[in-house]
């Protein structure tokens, strides 16, 4: 009967072993996103896992050291190109763990983060290497035209904030001379959407929603920097992860005068088509479909690598945006007006999918101070779109219906110190009613010489200060 029992007691034990050893953890591919101011490693794991970071000098590397785990992926394949990594090498560590040393070329300033499996992928560990002083975007705005930008905003603000007047007491002297016209172009942020490890939708042929996009905003933004007094700045110029918050934050640093942000739609179904263009709604969606949009595209953070289990650095900057979306009603207002010359432009290439601009409460477009529009240029999910939004010609048009829209907006409206608004000050032609501005010209001067008060002629040409520019067009109000 002892011997039995044993028996049974070493039958369970050998049994026990392999099972013991399916609980370590396992690599099952490494993939690798490079950015200008940062690169993202992610490891996709069989199961999750604890890692233990840090850095070494003489010579540089990043240590990623992971208990009870395994490699089954294959390292050298992996495109570092672009990227502070040189190379990876791996060993065993202690017996049973995993050690990862990444070789860098550069300082780098590394957070790590696990995350739980979603709809595309299982369970992640990142390692995101920043590199600190560098800039988000390619080719960064001049200090100077940022400068400016910065004078604009705050003005703007003030006169929202004033009900979109803006009465001064009568100064003592103004006696400012015109500076010459600054003549900056107007910054147009493109964001091509998802990217790096969120491929966003997927079609039918398995076309890539982040692809597509890309492809589009490249050709917006040859279109944009070809016409003067027009520069593009792209949000994300290559194939990697930026957070939705980051992608407005980033066209804030730009001093970008309008945001636009290109995606293509999916649905459930393959029959919807159609392009779309959306704006904020600071309260509720404008249909039960631009509420289920918003929601599907806000979850690309969750893709991404930020949910609500992140400890994020810039929480406070958060909670100040949202403040600030308390005096966003004129750039809605700019939104919506700009939307409707796209939504009229891209009607000429492809079926609208929604005749009006929607609105819903998507988090690319909370921009307190820049005009924003989120486009859906047709539905990748339908075959036949699909095949469209896959054509060179057609995204060609695309393109060009969105810049159009957005041109003609600023022809109209082009921000002061703009060589747009420089342009229409010259070609107009002044009446009795009206002053060009000459070189040595002070505002207190050009009062006195009409006869009306300094605070009046600011206010009827909305001035928040003493600042003009010589070519400037002032219309003299009745005194």
């Amino acid at each position: 009967m002892r011997q039995r029992l044993m028996s049974r007691l070493l039958a369970a034990f050998l049994l026990l072993i392999p099972l013991a050893g399916l609980q370590a953890g396992e690599v099952e591919n490494l993939r690798l996103w490079a950015a200008p101011d940062h690169a993202r490693l992610v490891f996709d794991m069989a199961s999750p896992v604890e890692a233990d970071v840090f850095g070494l000098d003489n010579p540089r590397r990043l240590v990623i050291d992971l208990e009870d785990t395994r490699l089954a992926a294959d390292v050298a394949g992996v495109d570092l190109s672009g990227s502070a990594i040189s190379r990876i090498r791996t060993g065993v560590r202690d017996g049973d763990g995993l050690r990862v040393v990444l070789e860098l070329e550069r300082e780098v300033a590394p957070r790590h983060f696990t995350l739980e499996p979603n709809d595309q992928y299982g369970h992640r560990l990142v390692v995101d290497l920043e590199y600190p002083g560098e800039s988000a975007v390619e080719d960064p705005i001049d200090p100077i035209e940022a400068m400016l930008r910065e004078q604009e905003i705050v003005a703007n603000r003030a006169r929202a904030e004033a009900g979109g007047t803006t009465v001064e007491p009568e100064p003592s002297v103004a006696l400012q001379q015109a500076q010459p016209h600054p003549k900056r172009d107007i910054i147009v942020a493109i964001d091509a959407g998802h990217g790096g490890e969120d491929p966003g939708a997927i079609g039918p042929s398995g076309t890539r929603e982040k692809d597509v996009v890309m492809e589009i905003a490249r050709r917006l933004q040859r279109l944009v920097d070809g016409t003067e007094g027009f520069r593009a700045v792209m949000i994300r110029d290559g194939d990697y992860y930026i957070g939705l918050r980051q992608r407005t934050r980033i066209a804030r640093e730009q001093k970008a005068d309008f945001f636009v942000s290109i995606h293509a739609d999916a649905f459930n179904s393959p029959r919807p088509n159609g392009s779309s263009v959306y704006a904020l709604s600071q309260r509720g969606a404008t249909s039960e479909t631009a509420q289920w949009l918003a929601a599907s595209e806000n979850r690309a953070d969750l893709i991404g690598g930020v949910d609500g289990s992140l400890s994020l650095k810039d929480k406070d900057e958060v909670l100040r945006g949202v403040l600030l979306d308390l005096t966003m009603t004129a750039t809605l207002n700019d939104s919506l007006s700009i939307g409707g010359q796209v939504l009229d432009r891209l009607g000429g290439v492809n079926r609208l999918h929604k005749s009006r601009v929607e609105q819903a409460g998507f988090v690319v477009l909370k921009s307190p101070d820049i005009p924003s529009l989120l486009i859906e240029t047709g539905f990748i999910s339908n075959p036949d779109e699909e095949r469209r939004l896959l054509d060179t010609s057609h995204q060609q048009g695309l393109a060009r219906a969105i810049f159009t829209g957005i041109e003609e907006h600023f022809r109209h409206n082009p921000p002061p110190a703009s060589l747009l608004a420089w342009q229409r000050d010259n070609d107009r032609r002044t009446d009795g009613n009206e002053y060009r501005i000459q070189p040595g010209d002070t505002l207190s001067e050009i009062a006195a010489r009409h006869g009306v008060p300094v605070a009046q002629l600011k206010q009827a040409n909305e001035l928040n200060g003493d600042v003009i520019r010589v070519g400037q067009v002032l219309r003299i109000p009745r005194s």
